[in-house]
C-alpha cells in the first residue's frame, strides 16, 4: 500500500463520523443511482480501504449521489471529549495537501466513481490556517480544474469572516457542526468550545445563502469577477445547496426533548436545510461527563422521524417531547405517539378535517393528504379510496371516520398497548409426553 493510499484510508475511516454522510457506497449504484462499477473500483468490504472513502449523500434536487468523503487532517488542537479526533485520544494521525485532495477528487470523478467531494478537517494548529486548506481545494477545484461537481465543506466556526465568505462560493453546501444542544454540555465535555462563536459562523453562511438570492446580485458579483478571470464556466451561487449542521446523540444526559428544541431553533433561525443526528461513540476509556453506553438505534431513528414532523407536517418540538415526557417512545414512531397522547382531536373525519389536521393522522403522508384533498370535491371517501392510495389502513383506521367506517370501541387504547414480544422457544418433539424414556425403558408409542 503507497504511503497516498494509507493517509487516505486513515482519514476516510476518521470522517464516517460525519453525519450528514454517513452511509458507506455498499453496491455501487453509479452517479444516476444505476449501472455497474467501473473496474477500477473496490467496492466496500473488499480488501482495498480506500472504498471506504464513497459514500452517499443527497444533494439539494434530492438525488443521492456518491461522494469522495475525507478528513484533510485528523490533527487537532481541541480536547473535546466526546471526538474520536481530540487532541488526548490515541489513533493515527496524518494529513493531506491541497494538491493531493485536488488530484484525488478529479481522479475518481474521472473514472465514475463519485460525483463530488465531503471534506472536513480537525482544528490543525489554528482555525484560520485549517480553513484556508479547505477553501484552498474548493478554490482550485472550481477555478484550475473547472470542476461542476457537488463540494459540501464543513466550516471552522472559529475561521475568520472571510474565509466563511469565500467558502460559500466554491461549495454547494457549507456547515457548521453544533454536537451539542445546549452550552452547558460543551461547558462539561468540550471546554473552550462556544456556542455563540457557531451560531455567529452560522449567521454569516445563513445571510451569503440570502443575499446570493436577492436579486441574484449579493452572491454573484465576485463569482462574475472570477468567473472573467478563468472563462466561460459555470459557477455556482454562494451556497447553492444551503447549510446543515450535526448534533451528537447520547454524549450526555440531554433529552430528545432538548435535541429537538435544539433544531427548531436552529431552523428557525438559519433556515438550515436540515439537522442531522450521529450516534454518540463511546470512547474505551471513561470519560468524566460522557456516557459509557452507547446510544440504542432506535433513538437516532426516532429522533429523525421528529426531525421530519418539524420540518414538513407543522409539529412543534414541545408536542413530540412534551415536558412530562422528554424522551421519545422507542416501540412507536412519534406521530403515533403524539396522537395517542392527545385522544381528544380523534377521531377525524376525512370529508372535513383540514389538511393541517390531516397531516397529523398516523399512516397519512404528504402525498396521501394531497390526494384526500383532491378527491374530495368529488364524493365522500371511502375505505376503499384508501386502499387504492396504498393507505396502511391498520394504522389510519383507528383515528378516522369515512362514509363507510367509524373507528371500533378501544381501537385506539388497543395501539397503546406495549408491542408484543416473540420468544423462541424449544418445542417438544412428542406433544404432551414427557420426553424421552427414562434409560433402559421403552418409549411410550
Amino acid at each position: 500500500m503507497s504511503d497516498l493510499t494509507h493517509r487516505l484510508a486513515v482519514l476516510a475511516d476518521a470522517a464516517r463520523h460525519d453525519a450528514p454522510c454517513a452511509a458507506r457506497l455498499g453496491g455501487w449504484r453509479g452517479p444516476q443511482g444505476r449501472g455497474r462499477p467501473p473496474r477500477a473500483l473496490p467496492l466496500a468490504g473488499s480488501a482495498d480501504p480506500v472504498a471506504e472513502a464513497v459514500c452517499h449523500a443527497v444533494a439539494a434536487d434530492g438525488r443521492t449521489v456518491a461522494l469522495l468523503k475525507i478528513l484533510l487532517s485528523n490533527h487537532c488542537v481541541h480536547d473535546c471529549a466526546y471526538c474520536p479526533l481530540r487532541r488526548s485520544a490515541d489513533g493515527e494521525r496524518a494529513r493531506l495537501s491541497v494538491r493531493e485532495v485536488v488530484r484525488l477528487t478529479l481522479d475518481y470523478h474521472r473514472r465514475g466513481v463519485v460525483e463530488g467531494l465531503f471534506l472536513s478537517a480537525a482544528v490543525d494548529r489554528d482555525a484560520d490556517a485549517t480553513m484556508e486548506q479547505m477553501v484552498a481545494v474548493a478554490r482550485s477545484l472550481r477555478r484550475d480544474h473547472h470542476f461542476l461537481g457537488y463540494v459540501h465543506l464543513k466550516v471552522i466556526p472559529e475561521a475568520s469572516a472571510e474565509l466563511v465568505a469565500e467558502a460559500g462560493r466554491w461549495a454547494d453546501r457549507l456547515s457548521v457542526n453544533v454536537e451539542l444542544p445546549t452550552q452547558a454540555d460543551l461547558d462539561r465535555v468540550a471546554p473552550g468550545r462556544r456556542l455563540a462563536t457557531m451560531h455567529r459562523a452560522m449567521d454569516r453562511i445563513r445571510d451569503g445563502i440570502a443575499d446570493s438570492h436577492e436579486g441574484g446580485k449579493g452572491g454573484r458579483s465576485a463569482l462574475a469577477a472570477a468567473a472573467g478571470r478563468w472563462g466561460r464556466v459555470a459557477v455556482p451561487r454562494f451556497a447553492p445547496a444551503g447549510q446543515v449542521t450535526q448534533m451528537v446523540v447520547g454524549a450526555t444526559g440531554a433529552s430528545d426533548a432538548e435535541l429537538l428544541r435544539a433544531s427548531q431553533a436552529l431552523y428557525l433561525r438559519q433556515r438550515l436545510r436540515r439537522v442531522y443526528f450521529g450516534s454518540f461513540v463511546p470512547p474505551a476509556e471513561a470519560v468524566a461527563g460522557l456516557s459509557t453506553v452507547a446510544p440504542s438505534p432506535l433513538r437516532e431513528r426516532r429522533l429523525y422521524q421528529a426531525d421530519w414532523l418539524l420540518r414538513h407536517y407543522g409539529f412543534g418540538a414541545e408536542e413530540l417531547a412534551p415536558p412530562e415526557a422528554p424522551q421519545l417512545p422507542l416501540d412507536r414512531d412519534p406521530k403515533l405517539a403524539w396522537a395517542l397522547r392527545h385522544p381528544e382531536v380523534f377521531p377525524v373525519d376525512l370529508d372535513r378535517a383540514s389538511r393541517e389536521l390531516l397531516l397529523r393522522v398516523p399512516g397519512f403522508g404528504r402525498r396521501t393528504v394531497e390526494r384526500l384533498l383532491a378527491i374530495r370535491p368529488w364524493h365522500r371517501l371511502r375505505l376503499a379510496d384508501l386502499e387504492r392510495l396504498h393507505v396502511p389502513v391498520a394504522r389510519a383506521l383507528p383515528f378516522v371516520v369515512l362514509a363507510d367506517h367509524r373507528p371500533a370501541a378501544g381501537a385506539r387504547e388497543r395501539l397503546a398497548l406495549p408491542p408484543r414480544r416473540w420468544r423462541a422457544q424449544q418445542l417438544d418433539l412428542f406433544p404432551g409426553d414427557s420426553g424421552l424414556a427414562a434409560p433402559g425403558q421403552p418409549h411410550a408409542a
